[in-house]
This record gives structure tokens, C-alpha cells and sequence, in this order.
């Protein structure tokens, strides 16, 4: 019988770790944003950080489908070593809300693939893949909005993001608020959108908090950056 290889021992030290790790408390809080899975994110991060990089682990630890093993492939994976159809599907089994996070902003938005993966799933059936492709589009907004169509994409949220299912809902009005924000051409726009669909106005905010109610929200940030603008020698 073969014996089990390096990668295979580490890996059943890592779960082993993990299992250790899990918190009740931990678990009831997390399982209410439907991650399921008992362990404190700051544990995760010291664990990764003490693995290092490793992407065959990573990708052992993705294929166990278990959340925080999932959590921590992500943190110690080498982002451009994934193909683009190995993160379509990778994106397609992500069922916890914060994996399918993760895997957007640690890893999708640094690989060479994330354009074509944008384009690709903005157009997708899936509400959930949808709104990944809303997540880099709103990246783009931000970073690098060359070659976007900012009153396309505010048509496309006038049209749907009343009735979008609440994950897909979530990362359009993002967009809706970052065009907002960064393009003053279409900030009269987006600000009457936002005040004619009403999404999420009625929010719970925590003190201290920006509501993401797209009008409040598109207000608030470009006075901050105003009043920055204005303290600057």
C-alpha cells in the first residue's frame, strides 16, 4: 500500500487545526450570514499566515468542500495559478456567502483572467455568479474605468436591481454607488435612481456607519473625499 504523501500529512494536520479551532459562538454568528462554519476569522488568518503559500494544499483544501478549509485554501493559494474555467467552477461550488467573497476579492481579482470572468458572468442566468461579475465591474468603476459604458451599466440597474434577487441586488446597487461616487457626470443619475428604487433605504445601520442606501451613501463618501481634498496643503 502506498504511503501518504507530504501534501496529504499536512493536510490532515490542517483539518485536524481547524477542527480544534471551532467555536459554538463562533458558529451561530457566522451561520446567520449563511457561512457555516465555527471559526474566528483572525484564527484563520494566523493559520495562513503561518502556512504560507501553498497551492497544493490549497487546492486540497478547496476539494474538501468544507467551509473554513475553504476560507483558509483561499489565503495561502497563488491566485494566477488558477486557470479561468478552474475559477468558473470554483465560483459556481462556492455556496458560503464569504467563500464566494474571498474568492472574488483575494483571488479573482488577481488573476490574469478577471476581465474575461467579469464580462462573462455579468451576463450570467445564475443571480449569484451575476453577482460576481457586478463585484469586478464595481472594482473596475473604481480602478480602472476605461472602456466601461457608466450609463449602460446605470440603465441595466434601473431596469433590474428592484426586483434582483438580494445577493445580486447587493452588488448592483455597489456599482450604482461607486459610479456615483467616482464619475460626477452621472451622479445626478445615479443619486435619482437610487432615491426612485428605494433599495435597501430601510437597512439597519449600524452608529457610526455609512447606510448603503445608494443616495446617503454616494453623499457621504464624496464629502469625505471633498473635505480630503479640501484639508490638503
Amino acid at each position: 500500500m502506498a504511503g501518504t504523501t507530504p501534501t496529504e500529512t499536512v493536510l490532515d494536520e490542517v483539518m485536524a487545526e481547524l477542527a480544534a479551532l471551532e467555536d459554538p459562538k463562533a458558529r451561530a454568528v457566522n451561520e446567520r450570514h449563511g457561512d457555516d462554519h465555527g471559526v474566528n476569522l483572525g484564527s484563520l488568518r494566523a493559520l495562513a499566515k503561518r502556512l504560507k503559500t501553498q497551492q497544493e494544499l490549497a487546492c486540497r483544501l478547496w476539494e474538501t468542500d468544507d467551509t473554513a478549509a475553504r476560507l483558509l485554501a483561499l489565503l495561502v493559494c497563488r491566485p494566477k495559478a488558477f486557470g479561468r474555467d478552474d475559477l468558473d467552477a470554483m465560483l459556481r461550488e462556492a455556496r458560503a456567502p464569504k467563500v464566494h467573497d474571498w474568492l472574488v476579492n483575494y483571488v479573482v481579482k488577481k488573476s490574469p483572467h478577471a476581465e474575461e470572468l467579469r464580462s462573462a458572468w455579468l451576463a450570467d442566468p445564475d443571480p449569484v455568479v451575476a453577482s460576481a461579475g457586478w463585484a469586478l465591474t464595481t472594482d473596475r468603476v473604481a480602478k480602472q474605468p476605461e472602456g466601461l459604458d457608466p450609463a449602460g451599466l446605470l440603465d441595466v440597474v434601473e431596469a433590474e436591481m428592484k426586483d434582483a434577487p438580494d445577493r445580486l441586488q447587493w452588488a448592483m446597487n455597489h456599482c450604482l454607488a461607486q459610479i456615483g461616487i467616482e464619475h460626477p457626470e452621472h451622479r445626478d443619475r445615479a443619486l435619482g435612481i437610487g432615491e426612485r428604487l428605494e433599495v435597501l433605504k430601510d437597512y439597519p445601520t449600524p452608529r457610526g456607519c455609512t447606510s448603503p442606501f445608494a443616495p446617503v451613501w454616494i453623499t457621504e463618501m464624496v464629502r469625505r473625499k471633498t473635505d480630503g481634498q479640501g484639508l490638503s496643503p
